[in-house]
């Protein structure tokens, strides 16, 4: 069976096993997929032994079924299991590569509802679970309560949830307001109304860039290229994974790094530290922002 089948296979698996029951139909819509095409890939689970439930128009994967209970040994943790296993990745030195890696692989096979509450901690974990319930089935919600970072300003705000950036810090929401895609703070939320309204402004979800410093922006990607020592490059890596992928070696215990950033600020405060372990190879705008702040800090 071909790669592309099995990803298939194991998508509408994960669909038939959810909390939230669905139709052929909308099997077919959010696989992307024919009706016909999800009535084979169902035949299939129950040509291999799966035990497969309707009720009414909505199909289910019986979970009781031996196979399953068999497969879900291998993806599948308990609650138990989640906290100890996030307690143990936690207790590992930030500064260690390997941490990130084994914290994806375990938000990759785990519940999306129950990780929240693994890794989201305090208030925002219900708000949490009515967001991720809200991108699951596509309905609008109610940010009650949510405060600007530019100002005082507290509101509420109705938008469109649709994707979550790392360890669910932000959340990608269509504001129909405004008429655009914008991130909103999770620890800024005052509570999550999950509303009966379905999304409206599906075409229009889309992520915005994201730099390696983790900084937003919409407005135009400024170029940077840098040369790192050892220092920079060890410090960079640890802090910003992400840019291993814009990292070339130079030898000699040199690096370039040549990315795109949002903005000056991120990749600034990096700098600002690291300024006899970094040459700016081309990024006047970078150098005026180190100009500028250095002369407001006195350094």
């Amino acid at each position: 069976m071909d790669q592309p089948k099995i990803e298939r296979l194991l998508r509408l698996m994960k669909l038939l096993t959810a909390n939230t029951t669905y139709t052929v139909d909308q099997l077919a819509e959010r696989l992307n997929m024919s009706r016909r095409t999800i009535y084979r890939y169902i035949d299939t689970f129950r040509d291999a032994g799966f035990v497969i439930k309707k009720s009414g128009d909505c199909i289910r994967l019986d979970k009781a079924s031996p196979h399953f209970k068999d497969i879900s040994q291998l993806v599948h943790f308990t609650e138990e299991e989640a906290v100890i296993l996030k307690s143990a990745i936690e207790s590992i030195d930030d500064t260690n590569l390997l941490k990130q890696n084994l914290k994806r692989k375990l938000y990759a096979v785990y519940d999306n509802k129950t990780l929240a509450d693994t890794v989201v901690k305090g208030k925002n974990a219900p708000n949490i679970r009515n967001l991720i319930e809200a991108i699951e089935e596509e309905r609008q919600v109610i940010l009650h309560g949510y405060q600007s970072a530019h100002g005082s300003a507290v509101r509420d705000r109705r938008v469109e949830p649709f994707a979550f950036t790392t360890n669910y810090v932000q959340v990608w929401c269509y504001d129909a307001e405004d008429g655009r895609c914008k991130l909103f703070k999770s620890s800024r939320i005052g509570s999550v109304e999950l509303t009966e309204t379905p999304w409206e402004h599906k075409a229009d979800h889309r992520e915005g860039f994201i730099d390696i410093f983790r900084l937003h922006g919409e407005a135009a990607r400024t170029r940077v290229q840098l040369e790192l020592g050892l220092l920079a490059y060890n410090l960079l890596v640890e802090e910003y994974p992400l840019a291993e992928r814009d990292l070339k070696p130079l030898g000699e215990g040199r690096w370039l790094l040549d990315t795109e950033v949002a903005g000056m600020a991120g990749v600034g405060r990096f700098v600002v530290g690291l300024l006899d372990d970094i040459r700016i190879i081309e990024s006047p705008e970078l150098k005026a922002y180190l100009k500028e702040y250095m002369a407001k800090n006195a350094l």
